[in-house]
């Protein structure tokens, strides 16, 4: 499970399969060294915010931290919350 937390745009994936969206954000965890993101492991894990209406991750402070345009609702992304698997 602590791998989940290493940071790359698949770790993202996996943990908007699970999370939960409220207020227009997903509430993401990743590793962090002195509060920035990280994709090895560490003692420090950090909460992040993915709104997809814009494909931005951003910390604690809202500060973004991370763009693509992969997550971004308005290039196509279609995230968890707004799929028809029926």
């Amino acid at each position: 499970m602590t791998e989940l937390y290493n940071f790359s745009e698949e770790n993202l994936l996996k943990q908007l399969e699970n999370g939960k969206f409220e207020l227009g954000f997903y509430r993401i965890k990743f590793f962090t060294k002195d509060g920035m993101l990280s994709d090895i492991y560490k003692d420090e894990v950090s909460e992040f915010y993915l709104y997809p209406s814009g494909g931005t991750l951003r910390d604690k402070d809202f500060n973004i931290v991370f763009y693509s345009s992969k997550f971004d609702t308005y290039r196509g992304f279609v995230p968890p919350h707004q799929r028809n698997d029926s």
